[in-house]
């Protein structure tokens, strides 16, 4: 049986809490802050504008050369300008768990992800781990952390 992994990200951002809620509750703006060649695509017709418990959004994503996978998360808890948790309900892990989570700090908001992974086929989504599924998520938050300096600026403080 695979094992669950996980995966932490701390980030802070020198914007308000109110910018930061506006800007990541809105699920078109995964696209800007996830990178270009994994081909990301939401193809939901009612995913809405902003987050809320039980939103479901759909996705094509190319991880693996090129070759688009379906991806549906839904959207499990929300709590105003604290936190929000998506969970994977079809797609390429057994096991998909993202709480993002924001604290006004001092001069900005301190911005979490905690992920909970899991992959399919046993052992072998074992080894995929060791070989490339561990690297590639933690470029795509690495992406993230730049694409997000970017949009909002470089924490100085």
């Amino acid at each position: 049986m695979s094992k669950v992994y996980s995966l932490k990200t701390v980030q802070n951002i020198p914007i308000s809490i109110d910018q930061a809620w506006e800007f990541f509750s809105r699920p078109d703006n995964l696209k800007h802050i996830t990178p270009s060649q994994l081909g990301f695509e939401i193809i939901s017709k009612h995913h809405g504008e902003k987050m809320y418990p039980g939103q479901l959004i759909e996705y094509t994503v190319k991880p693996i050369l090129g070759i688009p996978l379906y991806w549906m998360t839904e959207i499990t808890h929300v709590q105003d300008k604290q936190y929000f948790v998506d969970e994977q309900r079809f797609g390429p892990y057994s096991l998909w768990h993202h709480q993002h989570h924001f604290k006004e700090i001092e001069g900005g908001v301190e911005m979490t992800d905690i992920v909970h992974y899991k992959l399919p086929l046993w052992f072998l989504g074992d080894i995929a781990q060791v070989v490339m599924v561990k690297k590639q998520l933690k470029g795509i938050f690495d992406f993230r952390v730049t694409a997000v300096e970017q949009k909002f600026g470089k924490w100085t403080l």
